[in-house]
């Protein structure tokens, strides 16, 4: 197999004071928290969103991994739904010493350009300094932190920045060449 040079960037804010909003989207657009732990939407959500991105690292995740993560206190999964349909998520993990990463970010591909990418994120770093208000004891977020890659979609890295997110450090590494994972096979062209 292959390798392709990555690189990846990293992003954070310290301070709540670093979030710059974005305007809501036009028609009904919610954020919902999926409150009860699901493996199939969390799968469905992640293959669904990075499938023609060529998000690989969990597809070969079995269904008790998927529930370890989503079960351990301090990660979120928020959706944004328009008009009742999934349109994509955001997924948090509380760290130590009050870090929050954004571990997953992005939109299914129908809903993209439409303005629902910045509000989603927007209200999911928000989340994310809120995030020890909905956990009991854990320390109160004192950083967020993202990293995209040039695999991402070709918005993501402004829509970071657009939000308050600054870079701390870049790095490129070389990645297996692996055909796009679709949500199924064939879905996406590469």
């Amino acid at each position: 197999m292959s390798s392709v040079p990555v690189t990846t960037w990293y992003l954070e804010q310290t301070t709540p004071a670093d979030l710059l909003p974005a305007a809501a989207p036009e028609g009904d657009v919610r954020v919902v928290r999926a409150e009860v732990p699901s493996p199939e939407f969390n799968r469905f959500l992640y293959t669904a969103v990075g499938g023609d991105i060529r998000w690989t690292d969990r597809l070969g995740w079995s269904y008790a991994r998927w529930q370890e993560l989503l079960e351990q206190p301090g990660t979120e999964t928020w959706v944004a739904y328009d008009r009742g349909t999934p349109a994509g998520y955001v997924e948090l993990e509380a760290q130590d010493e009050g870090a929050v990463e954004i571990l997953y970010f992005g939109l299914l591909p129908a809903f993209r350009g439409r303005g629902i990418g910045g509000h989603l994120l927007a209200q999911g770093t928000a989340r994310a300094w809120d995030l020890a208000e909905r956990w009991p004891g854990r320390t109160p977020t004192k950083r967020v932190w993202v990293h995209t890659c040039d695999k991402d979609g070709e918005f993501a890295m402004a829509n970071y920045q657009r939000r308050g997110f600054k870079l701390y450090d870049t790095r490129v590494e070389l990645e297996p060449d692996v055909a796009t994972p679709g949500p199924w096979p064939g879905a996406y062209p590469a």
